[in-house]
């Protein structure tokens, strides 16, 4: 691991070694209070017996853990992958007169503690703007260059019309709004839509309510092999995310892992997406609420495959020399770099 001994500690079953990783475990949670309250005092009980040089944590109800260590003269490494601020704003479970105090105690607590914090990890240019430009270093969540670059797979032009979404499976990304699209589809040409992932609550209705639908196949959760199986068999990629604050300046692994997997997308019309996927010419845009855009975008590249092909290869060349983890990789080791001379002193 870039010559560091490396320990993930986290709700699981057994302990063990992981790919050179040591894994160390922590009860897992049964509901939402537990994981703030008990399963945060047993990942600090668990962190301060590995005694280790760096901590490097990015969930935000592990601050407190962070700022502790910090008083055991650790560092403390911050990695944001969400807007978090933004995201309490919408989180449905959080009562709505709440919601706002909420999202702004967050924040507070986000740059209080990063004062102390020896270094935040941002995933994207947006949320990099919220924290002290110093301490900040840009880490972007792309996938290996080569680990969906399947050469071994049905020519793009000879596979089945299958769509496909891999992810979490809520309201806000997109499960109805793809369910209605891809029906409207199939009444112009033959399609069939592939979901991979877990069901949040609240959308396990949209499963239930046409369990015989021949349109719409539920695999579940898949591990990186059957993922790029799936890809592998796939014509387009779906990634309709709500245009929600958190969702519209966010860069999601799947729309990316999409290109490296050489397929064309259809993807939510936002700003930032229009920027990625018009510079790169590897798929189409359309209003993740119209459903009726959403299947226009799908007949279209379902009848023009010679097209649609193009538009992979397109998005695959872009992962290979732009949106790929062994570029990010080097940032994120020069930032631990960052972080020897003070250890050895």
């Amino acid at each position: 691991m870039a010559g560091y001994d490396v320990t993930l500690i986290a709700p699981s079953e057994s302990d063990g070694n992981r790919e050179g990783v040591q894994v160390r475990t922590v009860v897992p949670p049964r509901d939402r209070r537990e994981r703030m309250t008990r399963t945060i005092w047993q990942v600090y009980r668990a962190a301060v017996r590995e005694n280790g040089q760096i901590y490097h944590f990015h969930d935000p109800e592990l601050i407190p853990v962070g700022a502790l260590l910090k008083f055991h003269g650790k560092h403390v490494v911050y990695d944001v992958h969400e807007d978090h601020s933004s995201d309490m704003s919408e989180k449905t479970w959080i009562p709505a007169l709440l919601r706002i105090p909420v999202a702004l105690s967050v924040r507070a607590c986000e740059l209080l503690f990063t004062m102390i914090f020896d270094r935040v990890i941002v995933a994207t240019p947006s949320i990099a703007r919220k924290f002290p430009a110093a301490k900040t270093r840009l880490v972007q969540n792309f996938p290996w260059m080569h680990e969906f670059g399947c050469t071994n797979g049905v020519p793009y032009e000879q596979r089945e019309p299958l769509a496909v979404y891999v992810g979490g499976l809520a309201d806000a990304r997109g499960l109805r709004e793809m369910r209605h699209a891809v029906e409207l589809a199939a009444k112009e040409t033959r399609i069939k839509l592939l979901t991979a992932g877990k069901v949040r609550r609240g959308a396990k209705a949209e499963f239930e309510r046409d369990p015989e639908s021949r349109l719409v196949e539920h695999k579940g959760q898949l591990d990186r092999t059957q993922v790029g199986e799936l890809l592998a068999r796939a014509r387009i990629g779906l990634v309709l995310l709500h245009p929600t604050r958190n969702y519209m300046n966010a860069q999601p692994n799947k729309l990316f892992e999409y290109m490296s997997a050489g397929l064309p997308v259809v993807a939510s019309d936002f700003p930032l997406w229009r920027a990625i996927i018009d510079s790169a010419q590897c798929g189409l845009l359309a209003d993740p609420l119209n459903p009726a855009a959403i299947a226009s975008a799908l007949v279209w590249l379902l009848r023009h495959p010679a097209e649609a092909a193009e538009m992979g290869r397109n998005g695959r060349r872009a992962v290979v020399e732009k949106y790929n983890w062994e570029r990010e990789s080097v940032c994120l080791k020069a930032t631990y770099a960052e972080l020897q001379p003070a250890q050895q002193a």
